[in-house]
């Protein structure tokens, strides 16, 4: 279901490096000075390090510049990196979910403006125009994800449909009856909707084209199984409230990774732990300065998203580098009897499976006689339990089988019926650690 490539602003989109540079290394000049004279947090890093404003030529002196760490906003609660007055913040967003203070991220008006157009840029990339009916049900408030999306429909001039997250029929009543053609949520509560439309013999009735999916990690496997559900193209978006919110990077129609607007947001991928970059294709740590902010500027925000980029030529035209599906968090990763574990991991196990196998999952991990022990549960369809009682034995070893060769460790496997996992309208929960390492 291929679209003609649309590109929003292709004399940025399609810039070349040599010109993308140039422009990233006059941003970042602006930024660090602003970050010097305006943020304390800053002015003393920045001296600490023995660097000074003018000692930043071009983009190539970023790696002279201190980093910026999710303990360091927390620190600095609620306004204390703000680079702006507060007679010209005009709005402020948030974390959500988290535990300890917010992070509370002022913008200006340019700062929304720019939050706009990269969103924009990521619908078109879904090939979405002014014609669109766009179905909102990212979380409104201080979540950046509703309104993101809305800021980007205003850009585009598409009819945004604000609906937030919960009461599923109503959302199937309002997606049906105003013919939505585009959604817009988080992956696991996207599955969620297809399931409730096709349980309620709906696909026909909907008009969906466009599933544009952010906030949480998901799979390959989970994409397609949601395309299969609702007949319609799924991408990728991806964005944090620190840095802007949703439209800091995505995916166009080639899948081959998630383009990032970098004349606004400079990545780096490092090695969390030396901090050197790493090359091309290797997994590491993502790294961002804001390059345009005025309101929240942030210098180096080590983001603890684990991932790979490439500067490659994309087939779409576009010359932004693109960085791979996230293998997850470096604080989702689990070190469990000495082996890094990721959802993610278990995920794509379960759905390669299909059959009996539902997409709904949990993992626990406890400590027992001073030892790890992981525990998936894992729903199935009804009708495993009301088979002889060797399927259900046989479909549990299988999938025992499955995860210990793809994490490297055994698992204790617990099959569960339909709807006994509670079920996500934002981000889903899909780790209890019990051990108390923290």
């Amino acid at each position: 279901m291929a679209h003609k490539e649309l590109i929003l602003s292709p004399e940025f989109e399609c810039m070349s490096a040599d010109e993308m540079a140039v422009l990233q290394g006059e941003k970042l000049k602006k930024v660090v000075k602003r970050c010097y004279e305006n943020v304390p947090f800053y002015t003393k890093k920045m001296k600490d390090l023995g660097v000074e404003p003018g000692d930043i030529k071009g983009i190539e002196d970023i790696v002279k510049l201190p980093f910026t760490t999710k303990d360091d906003l927390r620190e600095n609660y609620p306004n204390g990196l703000w680079a702006a007055p507060k007679s010209e913040i005009v709005r402020v967003q948030g974390t959500s979910g988290t535990t300890g203070k917010l992070t509370i991220v002022g913008y200006t008006q340019h700062d929304v403006d720019v939050w706009g157009e990269c969103v924009g840029r990521c619908m078109t990339m879904a090939g979405l125009t002014k014609e669109d009916i766009v179905h909102v049900c990212y979380g409104y408030g201080l979540f950046t994800g509703g309104l993101g999306a809305d800021f980007g429909a205003q850009r585009l001039g598409a009819l945004a449909i604000p609906m937030s997250a919960g009461n599923t029929q109503r959302q199937l009543m309002v997606m049906e009856d105003l013919q939505a053609t585009a959604l817009m949520c988080t992956p696991s509560y996207a599955l969620n909707l297809a399931e409730s439309i096709v349980a309620a013999g709906k696909q026909d009735a909907m008009k969906l084209k466009v599933g544009i999916h952010g906030a949480e990690p998901w799979t390959e496997e989970m994409r397609k199984k949601i395309e299969d559900m609702l007949g319609m193209d799924c991408y990728d978006i991806y964005g944090l409230c620190e840095i802007t919110g949703p439209g800091v990077a995505q995916d166009c129609q080639h899948h081959s990774g998630l383009h990032i607007h970098h004349d606004f947001f400079y990545p780096e991928v490092l090695d969390p732990v030396t901090h050197e970059a790493v090359a091309d294709g290797e997994l590491g740590e993502l790294v961002f300065t804001t390059l345009e902010k005025e309101g929240m500027p942030l210098l180096r925000y080590r983001t603890k998203d684990l991932t790979s980029m490439t500067h490659e030529p994309c087939a779409c035209g576009r010359t932004s580098p693109r960085i791979s599906k996230f293998k997850g968090r470096t604080d989702d990763m689990k070190v469990i009897r000495g082996v890094n574990v990721f959802p993610t991991q278990v995920e794509t196990v379960l759905l390669s499976m299909g059959g009996d196998i539902s997409n709904h999952y949990l993992m626990v991990v406890d400590r027992e006689n001073n030892a790890d022990v992981l525990t998936v549960m894992v729903e199935v369809n009804e009708g495993v339990f009301s088979d002889e009682i060797g399927k259900l034995d046989a479909l549990k070893k299988e999938v025992g089988a499955r995860l210990k060769q793809a994490l490297g460790i055994s698992v204790v496997v617990k099959l569960v019926e339909p709807m006994t996992i509670q079920r996500s309208e934002g981000k889903a929960k899909r780790v209890i650690d019990n051990r108390g390492l923290n």
